[in-house]
């Protein structure tokens, strides 16, 4: 039984969960116990396992495969999965709060840990049959089978309604052309769900979803993508020419895929803004230590009020964001709407994240542009967090959309 299993199971019910009604979580301290128990065995994890070796990972661009069947292990690769499909049966909280951990000792590990949960694991637990959970769900809860999620394309990221991908109807089977792009974990993937047109005149509701894998005949990856951050997580192409899956592949019913596509990003935004809280925690760590070693002008640089600034902005950014997150979070469990929320949370986080990462670098001078030291792959780490599962400027549309409703 996974180690998270076994810790929550020495928890008292009552104590274990906010899922019961709303309450307010503003300091770790303050959580239910068994989410104390998840922030405390993450943070020994991160920087027992994680931050030692996320520097060489980053640089050799190597995934860290060791690090990911640890994460099974835990119990941390399917946190709000039920138990009987290999899951920990925990709440969205318990996922955010790990994200941040596990982001904070590694953002490429981070991102890996939040595909597997929200994109690919949410869909298939949500949506899927019991026998698709069976086949797809449980050997990926362990870490040792890693999934990842197709719905970007060359022609359309934002635009997430107009999929040029096809799947045609033959038989008992569905034929499947076309390319998914900016795919995280493509490389390191057995399994990818897939957005493809299956009626094109009904435009984005004859989007259907399917459960594709990756070994399948006419399925082929593009070039691994040398990308600017998060180098130790591989993102691709997903290329299908004429790729047969079985009708019994369809997650949900015909026509679901973009809705879908839509819940599945809602709850991955709580994944990536927990993702950027690790890498803003991450940077105000290296900071702080820094300034408080390195002398200038006869005294440690953390006694100039310039300094003192700098990392006051940083932890007011960093904190007003983690409780915006963990606000989502308690949403979602609770039963409630949560889209707006979401994008707040992930807009704050990420912005949050790019802020720390570059005043990090400024608190470390010089220091901060070599790869000596973490600072300078905070901010390369930092920057993606703004882009995928929706950029910033979406993020803006989806809270300015949902907060006039409120008012019509």
């Amino acid at each position: 039984k996974k180690m998270l299993s076994r810790l929550i199971s020495r928890v008292p019910r009552a104590a274990q969960t906010a899922r019961s009604g709303l309450r307010a979580y503003t300091t770790h301290e303050q959580l239910p116990d068994e989410h104390q128990m998840i922030y405390e065995m993450c943070r020994k994890f991160a920087d027992e396992e994680l931050a030692p070796n996320a520097g060489e990972w980053d640089k050799k661009h190597e995934y860290p495969a060791a690090a990911v069947s640890q994460l099974g292990q835990l119990g941390l690769m399917g946190i709000s999965v039920e138990d009987k499909w290999g899951g920990a049966g925990l709440d969205y909280l318990a996922y955010a709060i790990a994200m941040e951990e596990v982001s904070r000792g590694c953002a490429s590990t981070g991102v890996i840990m939040s595909v597997q949960n929200s994109l690919y694991g949410g869909p298939v637990d949500k949506f899927g049959t019991d026998a698709q959970k069976e086949e797809f769900l449980i050997p990926y809860t362990t870490g040792d089978k890693i999934g990842c999620f197709g719905l970007s394309e060359p022609g359309n990221g934002s635009d997430a309604g107009a999929a040029s991908t096809t799947a045609v109807s033959d038989g008992d089977n569905f034929i499947l052309n076309g390319t998914k792009a900016w795919i995280t974990n493509a490389h390191d993937a057995s399994t990818a769900i897939v957005f493809a047109t299956t009626d094109k005149d009904l435009k984005h509701k004859g989007i259907s979803a399917f459960i594709v894998p990756t070994d399948s005949p006419g399925f082929s990856l593009g070039a691994k993508e040398d990308k600017l951050g998060i180098c130790a997580s591989s993102t691709g192409n997903l290329i299908m020419e004429d790729v047969s899956v079985p009708a019994s592949n369809m997650l949900g019913e015909p026509g679901m895929g973009f809705k879908i596509a839509m819940m599945t990003l809602d709850a991955g935004r709580i994944g990536i803004a927990g993702q950027a809280l690790g890498i803003a925690s991450a940077s105000i760590d290296c900071a702080a230590n820094y300034a408080l070693e390195r002398k200038a002008f006869g005294a440690p640089i953390s006694k100039l009020q310039m300094i003192q600034d700098k990392l006051a902005k940083m932890a007011l950014a960093r904190d007003s964001a983690r409780l915006l997150t963990w606000r989502a979070a308690m949403l979602k469990d609770s039963g409630k709407s949560y889209t707006k929320e979401a994008a707040m949370a992930k807009l704050a986080a990420s912005e949050a994240a790019t802020m720390c990462a570059h005043q990090a670098i400024q608190v470390l001078g010089g220091m901060g542009y070599v790869s000596d030291m973490p600072a300078e792959r905070h901010y390369r780490d930092a920057r993606i967090t703004e882009i995928y599962e929706g950029t910033s400027e979406v993020q803006h549309l989806v809270i300015a959309g949902n907060l006039l409703k409120e008012y019509q």
